[in-house]
């Protein structure tokens, strides 16, 4: 962000550059009202925005990130070798010039896609950002680098811990939009015929499947950027997706307080919700609905 000062030009203090960008983020202003406020010209309000939201800084978890998700999910919820929960949300963006009719949602506004997975703790380790918002959620993550990286085998079946004589590798939560996958669990559909052990598993998945829901009502509140439609182009507005996504996860891990009167029900989550009924349950999601049932 720091930049050197010429003879024909004096820099922003960085300090300054850092305040622009989170005042854009925080509030959604439009960059002229911003430059007036801190007395710089629109274009640097935008050069700012952009310098700040430019470093990618969300990774993949290691091996003993991953454990010590699965500790703690399994503390809190009860759910063993779990690792994190997965759900979307559509970022509203002024119709693109290109291909506007694939950003169109079913909503009846232009959007992109945020697919994010969280820890227990409600903090971002995978985001996936700039689909268009005609996408249903399964496509999103089909075409997700989260499901690259899973395929790589690194969820399963290599860690598996064994639930009820079944080997069970590390695997997250999702919501009925999801397929049912070794590694991604769902629950089980309600056809009005659910067994006492199938609602005690969707009872309990589904409870701790709400912090990352919990963790995008958070987003959204915080950074404003998310919740109205800007005047930045789509590739910025990814960067400021991923961004906010990052300062989420600092401003929780600092425990920073969150006002409820943050919180609007203007975006909710995108997820579309189907009925799966010819759907064969896998021996992971019995093994686990066994194992919640004991």
């Amino acid at each position: 962000m720091e930049k050197q000062t010429t003879n024909f030009r004096v820099c922003l203090p960085v300090r300054k550059r850092v305040a622009i960008a989170l005042w854009k983020l925080a509030t959604n202003s439009e960059y002229r009202s911003i430059g007036h406020l801190f007395g710089v010209s629109k274009s640097s309000v935008c050069r700012c925005v952009q310098d700040f939201c430019k470093a990618e800084i969300i990774h993949f978890p290691d091996w003993q990130n991953l454990k010590d998700m699965a500790d703690y999910f399994e503390n809190r919820w009860g759910l063993p070798h779990c690792v994190g929960a997965i759900d979307g949300s559509h970022i509203p963006i002024i119709a693109p010039q290109e291909y506007h009719t694939d950003y169109f949602n079913k909503k009846g506004w232009h959007s992109i896609i945020l697919q994010g997975v969280v820890d227990g703790k409600g903090l971002f380790w995978s985001v996936n950002v700039g689909k268009p918002g005609s996408l249903h959620d399964a496509r999103v993550l089909r075409l997700s680098t989260f499901w690259d990286w899973v395929g790589q085998g690194v969820l399963y079946p290599v860690c598996t811990k064994n639930i009820g004589e079944v080997n069970v590798g590390y695997y997250v939560l999702g919501d009925s939009a999801y397929p049912l996958q070794n590694w991604l669990l769902k629950p089980f559909p309600d056809n009005g015929r659910l067994t006492p052990e199938q609602q005690t598993y969707n009872k309990k998945t589904s409870r701790a499947w709400v912090v990352v829901e919990n963790a995008i009502r958070r987003l959204k509140g915080r950074w404003r950027c998310l919740m109205k439609r800007n005047d930045s182009d789509i590739a910025l507005v990814k960067s400021m997706v991923v961004t906010c996504c990052a300062l989420h996860n600092l401003c929780e891990r600092h425990g920073e307080d969150f006002h409820q009167d943050w919180n609007t029900s203007a975006e909710e989550s995108g997820r579309v919700i189907t009925q799966d009924s010819e759907e064969e349950c896998s021996e992971i999601r019995q093994a686990l609905m066994r194992h919640l049932n004991i």
